[in-house]
């Protein structure tokens, strides 16, 4: 067990590491819909890509939700189609007190995966909401305020993600934003500015951020793993359509969405410091633990996808399964406990060191992985700076357009 503290930095990056190298790919323009920004000049090559292109086409308003929401509480979780946010929304629920609207990229497939996954009878409705185009996530505002009518939103989950490691070549979301920022961050940016007054309406609501470890430079996979979050002086960002990372400087898949969940985690931090005294609103972030199985790491090779659930299992002691990980998110939603404004939520551990085996359970514990209780964890020094905080807030207002 000596040999563990000494290897796991390197096999950590092993394993985390892009998957493949950064060489030729046949290339192609990306793709601009409609919407898209004037200076597409300044968008690069992308290469050839088996993920659909962003998809901004509009849908019909569903009406009278109000009638079906009935008292219940209502709930927004964003990328509910699969693995955490998939299982936050049934989590929710099935516990009766919440409406869940499942916001969802692909509508079809959302409503598909909600029957299979057993969703109680009029416990939810799916309203899409494409996080790569900003016309699309002010399509879903109009859309779910026609459901809601004038009650309030108890809850906005913004658990959507998109991790692209692999990638030699930044994607760009349809108003010309690296993949990563534009997906994790400036799509959820938007929507709880746009939702803010929503949330103001209901009682004690809470706005809930998924937040990672890997952005978290004071853990183990985000201090030890290459590479690491840093936004730099924010000049990317600052520069707007067409940048490929935050920080002003070449592609890189893997930082970018470290650097976008430390986007994410600021943001939860800026919001609390500037809305939660005048708003009410309860404003958290949270890891539920490494879910070595989701769909979010469907970009890496077949050898990854077996072997980092096991790593992560019998190795870090960080792993949780997909279930547990959506309990921990609804907990977040609904529990007393969490109603704390400004706080990162985490479990069994604080993901700092490796986890020790527990004779008891059999298991390794107490590097946020399965079991344990709910906690306020310390955010790094990094995703705390509070003049990053604000700068990156403002420069987002810019980008989203409400600035």
């Amino acid at each position: 067990m000596r040999l563990i503290p000494v290897l796991l930095p390197s096999l950590a990056t092993a394993l985390v590491a892009p998957a493949r190298p950064l060489t030729v790919t046949p290339a192609r323009l990306a793709p601009l819909q409609a919407g898209a920004v004037a200076d597409a000049e300044k968008l690069k090559v992308a290469p050839k890509l088996e993920s659909p292109p962003v998809d901004s086409s509009g849908t019909l308003p569903k009406v009278n939700g109000g009638i079906v929401i009935g008292t219940r509480k209502l709930a927004v979780v964003t990328g509910a189609s699969s693995g955490l946010g998939l299982y936050g929304a049934l989590s929710l629920a099935k516990r009766g007190d919440y409406y869940v609207v499942l916001a969802c990229r692909n509508v079809e497939r959302a409503e598909r995966v909600a029957k299979e996954m057993g969703f109680p009878a009029n416990s939810y409705t799916v309203i899409k909401c494409e996080l790569g185009s900003f016309k699309s996530v002010r399509d879903f505002v109009f859309n779910l305020r026609a459901f809601k009518g004038p009650r309030g939103l108890d809850a906005l989950v913004c658990n959507a993600a998109v991790y692209l490691p692999a990638d030699p070549k930044p994607r760009f979301t349809e108003d010309g934003y690296e993949m990563s920022m534009g997906v994790n961050h400036l799509g959820h940016f938007l929507l709880t500015q746009l939702l803010m007054s929503d949330l103001e309406k209901a009682k004690n609501a809470r706005c809930i951020i998924v937040g990672s470890i890997t952005g978290n430079s004071n853990t183990i996979g985000g201090g030890l793993v290459y590479p690491r979050a840093d936004l730099g002086d924010l000049s990317g960002l600052k520069a707007g359509p067409g940048s490929e990372m935050a920080d002003g400087k070449p592609f890189f898949g893997a930082k970018a969405y470290k650097d976008s969940k430390v986007c994410n985690m600021m943001t939860v931090q800026e919001m609390h410091r500037r809305f939660h005294d005048k708003t009410g609103i309860t404003f958290s972030s949270l890891y539920p633990g490494c879910i070595a199985e989701t769909g979010l790491f469907r970009e890496k090779r077949g050898w990854f996808r077996s072997l980092f659930p096991v790593f992560m299992k019998y190795v870090t002691g960080g792993y949780v399964s997909e279930a547990e990980a959506g309990d921990r998110l609804a907990q977040v939603v609904y529990d007393p406990v969490a109603s704390k404004s400004g706080v990162y939520w985490s479990w069994n551990g604080n993901a700092q060191q490796v986890g020790l085996y527990d004779p008891s359970s059999g298991s390794v514990k107490g590097a946020g992985g399965s079991g344990g209780e709910i906690f306020e964890n310390k955010y790094s020094s990094s995703t705390a700076d509070e003049r990053t905080a604000a700068e990156m807030y403002e420069a987002s207002m810019k980008a989203c357009g409400l600035a």
